[in-house]
């Protein structure tokens, strides 16, 4: 690899946890060709770093870079990506997620960069949020498009949103996520981790129906939805429920969530594992369940269709573009328990059955939702 000879591209994120956002910076800067040199910008110091300082890919850390918007703060952060951008004279800049977007976007103007593009994991307009809030949000949006050179969006939804509005005409294109492919551990072996992990006793764990979830824990991911449906199963079948509910994750409704397992006498039931890098673990569940109230187009489900789990998903961001309703697995409202339950108790009155789902999802996912198609449809873009 000749470095000196390598258009440098500049990744910039604003946290460095394990999330979709992440996932998709490390994908594209560990598989990009090698006529370009990829350099992370980051926030903070999580599992993103540490895996890429194992595949030897250059980070950069901005210390005051964080989610929240603090206006004296988010002032340093501009000066030190301006001074950033400058230093390292890249030809691309590569912006992921709304606060950088506009900030990068900002800062690579004044800085000259060639070519500024921006993916959007999901527009903050589409959030549960007061009309306000939304309608400030979608402005402060509409900006950040006009700064970039070119936007990528990652749901037919999210693009059908924006291609009409004034002047961004052949500046957005549609790019779906793309998962590698994962060396999953087998159904017994990856239950037997969590059943030591949870120091689950008294169970046959075997002879269960396993629901899984892996979700940062906030509010847009609508895990209280999840645990109610759980608890209104259980109470459909009378307390004959055979199953159990795990949530691998971390975040700042831990201590909602924990609360609402005691409220509803769940603690056998529901189990938080907390934050595993827990994708080859997947095929210890029979269902995956993703509860989200606001996507992009989620990794997690990519790879629980490589994995051959039965998906039971709220119909938000593109997940409809991955499932295709009673057809490769569920598409439910958000916000909606009861429509969790009933989903749930299909599946347990058609088990044999549903196995079908699982592998027309994982047929659709090599198919459509590819590494190697989500990096060349990428290049193809930085060549424009």
């Amino acid at each position: 690899m000749k470095n000196n000879d390598n258009k440098k591209i500049l990744y910039v994120i604003t946290k460095s946890n394990w999330g979709g956002a992440q996932k998709y910076v490390y994908d594209l800067a560990s598989n990009i060709s090698s006529e370009y040199k990829p350099i992370v910008v980051h926030g903070g110091n999580g599992l993103m770093c540490e895996k890429l300082d194992e595949a030897k890919i250059k980070r950069i850390e901005i210390k005051s870079l964080k989610r929240d918007f603090l206006f004296w703060d988010d002032i340093k952060v501009l000066k030190n990506l301006i001074d950033t951008f400058k230093l390292e004279n890249p030809s691309i800049i590569h912006l992921n997620s709304s606060k950088i977007g506009g900030l990068g976007a900002l800062a690579g103007r004044i800085a000259g960069t060639e070519k500024i593009i921006f993916t959007v994991h999901g527009f903050a307009f589409n959030e549960d949020r007061p009309i306000w809030q939304r309608f400030l949000i979608k402005i402060l949006t509409y900006v950040t498009l006009l700064l970039t050179h070119h936007t990528i969006v990652i749901s037919k939804k999210e693009f059908e949103q924006i291609k009409d509005w004034p002047l961004l005409k052949n500046k957005i294109s549609l790019i779906y996520n793309g998962s590698p492919k994962i060396d999953f551990i087998e159904k017994t072996e990856a239950r037997k981790f969590f059943v030591d992990k949870l120091k689950i006793e008294n169970k046959n764990y075997e002879d269960l129906i396993w629901v899984g979830t892996i979700s940062e824990l906030t509010k847009n991911k609508g895990l209280g939805y999840a645990i109610k449906g759980i608890r209104d199963l259980k109470k459909s079948l009378h307390s004959q429920w055979n199953g159990m509910f795990v949530i691998v994750g971390s975040g700042e409704e831990r201590g909602y969530l924990e609360n609402l397992i005691e409220e509803y006498s769940l603690e056998e039931d529901v189990y938080l594992a907390g934050f595993i890098d827990a994708k080859k673990y997947l095929k210890a569940f029979d269902i995956f369940l993703l509860s989200s109230v606001k996507e992009g187009l989620p990794y997690v489900l990519l790879e629980a269709g490589l994995a051959g789990n039965i998906i039971i998903s709220t119909d938000v961001g593109g997940t409809g573009e991955i499932i295709d309703n009673l057809d490769n697995g569920f598409l439910i409202r958000s916000k909606n328990p009861k429509e969790i339950m009933n989903a749930i108790r299909v599946y347990m009155e058609n088990e044999e059955k549903m196995s079908v789902f699982g592998n027309k999802i994982q047929k659709k996912i090599e198919q459509d939702f590819s590494i190697e198609k989500m990096v060349s449809e990428t290049i193809k873009l930085y060549k424009l």
